[in-house]
């Protein structure tokens, strides 16, 4: 399989898909959605915590990493990056999830530290945690993305000072989501692992491609923030793009986001720039219904795919339950919500639809 570069832009986290009643994986709804996601533009991550990680046994992982490759490959998007979620309690199952996802067609490993022993992790100045990550990235056939989600992992906030820690000790991580909201710290670590002197000292891996006469190019360290109501800002302080569930729903929209804001950006964010002027709108509208999306949590995040394209049901698996159907109105009447969509219709058109 050949290398990728981890590739800047909107990364989409895709619920997994149960079938009613037997809560086993509905693998049509994740071939059509998976599709969906990446022909707008945007790169596509499995088994993330939008994924439901946790209720995940290992042997769905793989059928989930290995569905949706042949979904991609079957429509054309051969070049389509996969990122793969690995998060374990244990060191060693983290490394086996890396194994099998690399073997299933994934190109690059997110890793989320576990929580359940978190203040062991952090004790001694988070040696232990640093080890962790040492520890999968060494022994990874993929490329890693460091993951740091507090909401979901016992209150463990990877600090910046630890993450280019990591970064310097393991040429494999390439890259980190922050789902922190904290621009600052994207501030930080691209003022350090941008800077020349530290990719001359600390290189990450190279790719070469499926092509021997193509040159080796060093793989970029990605910042993506986890939140894309602050993408624009978060990009104009070196951001490389963002994770949200939004996109599951609003693909094509958050896609204009990204290029106008990387636009913007190569201008120095004139206030006077036409595209600038449109990113703001867009991040506004796209701020204001993103804010609805993250109260909704799992159950809602899949009744909004359910209701605006039609398949994989709404049902997260036990012991979530799904969202009543009168809290579906309601969020689907929300007038933030029913922005988006309004313009997301407009940037794609009856015929794009499937």
């Amino acid at each position: 399989m050949p290398q990728r570069l981890l590739p800047e832009g909107i990364y989409t986290p895709l619920p997994t898909f149960f079938l009613p009643g037997s809560e086993d994986l509905d693998l049509n709804a994740l071939r059509q959605h998976v599709v969906f996601v990446a022909k707008a533009g945007t790169i596509p991550v499995l088994a993330g915590s939008a994924g439901e990680a946790p209720h995940l046994l290992a042997a769905e992982r793989i059928t989930l990493i290995k569905t949706a490759r042949a979904a991609l490959d079957d429509a054309g998007l051969r070049e389509a990056v996969i990122v793969a979620g690995v998060g374990a309690p244990s060191t060693r199952e983290t490394i086996q999830l890396a194994c099998d996802a690399a073997d299933a067609g994934a190109d690059f490993a997110m890793v989320l530290p576990s929580g359940y022993y978190a203040g062991q992790l952090q004790a001694k100045n988070s040696q232990p945690l640093r080890q962790f990550f040492i520890d999968v990235a060494h022994a990874s056939p993929l490329p890693v993305i460091l993951y740091n989600f507090p909401g979901v992992s016992a209150g463990i906030n990877l600090d910046s000072d630890l993450i280019v820690d990591v970064a310097r000790a393991c040429p494999n991580v390439v890259g980190v989501k922050l789902t922190c909201a904290n621009v600052g710290k994207v501030t930080r670590i691209t003022a350090l692992l941008d800077d020349p002197a530290f990719k001359q000292a600390y290189p990450r891996i190279s790719v070469t491609g499926g092509d021997s006469n193509e040159a080796a190019q060093q793989q970029p360290f990605q910042v993506i923030d986890g939140y894309i109501d602050i993408l624009l800002p978060s990009m104009a302080s070196g951001a490389a793009g963002a994770i949200s569930g939004l996109p599951n729903v609003a693909p094509y929209l958050c896609m204009k986001l990204w290029t106008l804001a990387s636009e913007s950006r190569g201008r120095a964010l004139a206030k006077d720039d036409t595209d600038y002027r449109e990113a703001q709108r867009l991040q506004r509208l796209v701020a204001l219904a993103d804010g609805v999306a993250a109260k909704i949590g799992i159950a809602g995040l899949k009744m909004l795919v359910y209701r605006c394209r039609g398949y994989g049901g709404a049902l997260p698996r036990r012991p979530l339950v799904p969202m009543e159907a009168a809290e579906g109105d309601a969020v689907m009447a929300d007038e933030h919500i029913r922005r988006v969509m309004e313009e997301e219709a407009k940037l794609v058109g009856a015929a794009v639809l499937p």
